[in-house]
């Protein structure tokens, strides 16, 4: 049965084939994923979610650059790089246009596994570096 490193791994792979199908199968049926953008309760939620970001951002990539050999939570560190193609879903029920912007934003995650699925998955990452690179102002006017 597949631990937390395995099932992080085989995440990561999957985002960066953007294999909706793949996803599926690494997560529990239960399973909460959560992230700066979104929390997602039950697959369903989760592929959605996935699907909504390579939607927006078809090319993007998570390119691992610290993994810890930890059975669970598998934890990796990594930079998600692409650009902006799609429509990009904002809080509140926005949506974004493409803007063709590329974006490079360093984050990290942990999976948690029970009986060989992520049950937990968290995302971490600068929300504000994300908005930022994507045109977002903190300033009005």
């Amino acid at each position: 049965m597949p631990d937390g490193r395995q099932l992080a791994d085989r995440v990561l792979n999957a985002v960066n084939a953007h294999d909706l199908a793949r996803l599926s199968a690494c997560y529990d049926r239960n399973a909460v994923l959560s992230t700066p953008l979104r929390e997602c309760e039950g697959r369903e939620q989760i592929i959605r979610y996935w699907e909504d970001l390579f939607k927006a951002f078809g090319d993007m990539t998570l390119t691992v650059w610290n993994r810890m050999d930890y059975a669970d939570p598998g934890f990796s560190e990594w930079t998600m790089t692409g650009t902006h193609s799609g429509p990009f879903p904002l809080p509140g029920g926005g949506v974004m246009g493409a803007s063709g912007r590329r974006i490079t934003v360093r984050g990290c995650g942990a999976c948690h596994a029970e009986n060989g699925l992520v049950a937990a998955h968290r995302d971490y990452f600068d929300l504000l570096e994300l908005y930022s690179q994507l045109g977002f102002s903190l300033v009005s006017g």
